[in-house]
């Protein structure tokens, strides 16, 4: 990356490419109050900073691991004080991790269960097929799911 010194305003062209991010998922977050609203040239076109890349840089990565959009303004708004303690960023974090951690238990019993099916149909033909005689009655199923 450039030095402040010879840093330069960025296009959201310019932007989506350092970033991995679509052009409309910047102005999505722009909306969404994520991003700071750039500056315009009397063109009227954005010019994003240093800060704005950084800032995007931020909210992809948080977006990678899953975060949605409403703990992510709350980590960033937590962001702008420094000196606060980090522990509502921790519970923001826990929170996440235990909602992927159900997410995965939940994967796991559908991947038993369609496995289960899967091995359970001998038919030849769709009438004997027990993959479609348990996607009919949920009886038939091993498990709640």
């Amino acid at each position: 990356m450039k030095s402040l010194e010879s840093w330069t305003m960025l296009t959201i062209g310019d932007l989506s490419t350092k970033t991995k991010v679509k052009i409309p998922t910047i102005r999505y977050y722009e909306e969404k109050g994520l991003l700071p609203l750039p500056e315009r040239t009397e063109g009227n076109q954005r010019r994003y900073t240093k800060d704005s890349l950084e800032q995007l840089s931020f909210i992809k990565h948080a977006r990678d691991l899953g975060l949605p959009i409403e703990q992510i303004k709350e980590l960033i708004e937590l962001k702008t004080k420094p000196d606060q303690s980090c522990s509502e960023i921790d519970a923001i974090v826990i929170r996440h991790l235990m909602t992927i951690k159900s997410k995965i238990k939940k994967l796991k019993q559908l991947e038993k269960e369609l496995s289960r099916i899967s091995k359970s149909c001998k038919g030849e033909n769709v009438k004997d097929c027990n993959v479609i005689r348990s996607l009919a009655d949920h009886s038939l199923c091993g498990g709640d799911h």
